[in-house]
């Protein structure tokens, strides 16, 4: 019996699908933003994209145009913030729900500071294994990414969902998919702008592309 949201959507008794080459959930990064490019850890602060950062979500489109092979996603799904509602609209995929379920994992008091700022006063520390002082734990990220992927889960003999997102956050829902703790993002590494997709082999969950360059 499945113990999450995450791995009844998943779960390979729950009619999933065999295919190799059709994605479920196609994640997409946005692109960069002057904390991105920084390494400023950016959860609620809502920045714009810089121009590069731009051309990226621009370039991440005719990524997801050859993803999608002629096909139109079932669903676009982003998180509020509006550098990914902007690279939505300019990879060509404007948003049709917003939800903070997909929004950054929220630093809390680490807000806008780098790791190596982070562990000049906290040795060793990573959003991997916390703490997140007035911020989220790893619970509360898995609580609502595994309410994207229960969603979505009905739609997906319809046709692929997109969801435009953020670096930690999109590690996070491919951990998920996987049936993995939220924690095993620290191991998918994920540029700006990048596109990756989701979907199965043999009736279970794989990830098919993962971070394809802009």
């Amino acid at each position: 019996m499945p113990d999450s949201a995450a791995e009844a959507a998943t779960s390979p008794t729950n009619s999933a699908p065999s295919s190799t080459d059709s994605p479920v959930l196609i994640l997409v990064r946005h692109g960069e933003t002057e904390w991105s490019k920084s390494g400023q850890h950016t959860g609620r602060t809502d920045i714009p994209l810089t121009p590069a950062g731009e051309a990226q979500a621009r370039a991440a489109g005719s990524v997801l145009q050859h993803l999608l092979d002629g096909r139109a996603p079932v669903l676009v799904i982003s998180s509020p913030r509006r550098r990914a509602l902007r690279t939505a609209e300019l990879a060509g995929f404007p948003a049709q729900r917003i939800t903070e379920d997909v929004a950054e994992w929220d630093y809390g008091d680490f807000e806008g500071l780098t790791t190596p700022q982070i562990q000049h006063e906290r040795p060793g520390w990573s959003i991997w294994q916390g703490p997140v002082p007035g911020g989220e734990d790893a619970a509360a990220v898995t609580a609502r990414l595994d309410r994207v992927l229960a969603s979505v889960s009905s739609l997906r003999s319809e046709g692929p969902v997109v969801v435009f997102s953020h670096g930690h956050a999109s590690r996070c829902l491919a951990a998920r998919w996987l049936g993995e703790p939220v924690t095993d993002g620290r191991q998918y590494w994920l540029g700006t702008g990048a596109v990756s997709s989701l979907g199965y082999e043999h009736g279970r969950p794989v990830i098919l592309h993962w971070n394809i360059p802009r």
